[in-house]
């Protein structure tokens, strides 16, 4: 990986992590102090999932570094915890542009 890319991956991560819903909210989620359900909790998550679907749909790169990118994990997490729905479009969409940049980054 160059250095421009792992510097585009590293600016990329720092985009995804400052919306996270798992590392600020999910643990409140888990203790209990928050509901899945909770309306504030609904829109920190379809934002970062915004931004995700946004960031792989404007972001150019490789298949290693898209790699680290997956938002699988992620997802699953969200939809053991009851916050996402497996069927949810958001989370339908966002997997297939993770699938589309892949399958350009392969092409490439």
């Amino acid at each position: 990986m160059s250095e421009a890319e792992d510097q585009q991956l590293r600016r990329a991560i720092d985009t995804l992590s400052q919306s996270d819903p798992i590392i600020k909210l999910l643990q409140e989620v888990k203790l209990g102090r928050m509901k899945a359900t909770d309306a504030g909790l609904r829109a920190i998550t379809e934002a970062w999932l915004g931004t995700y679907q946004k960031l792989l749909e404007t972001t150019v790169l490789s298949r290693q570094a898209l790699a680290r990118l997956d938002p699988s994990p992620r997802l699953e997490v969200l939809i053991e915890a009851n916050v996402l729905t497996p069927d949810h479009q958001a989370v339908s969409s966002l997997r297939a542009s993770f699938e589309k940049a892949l399958a350009q980054a392969a092409s490439e």
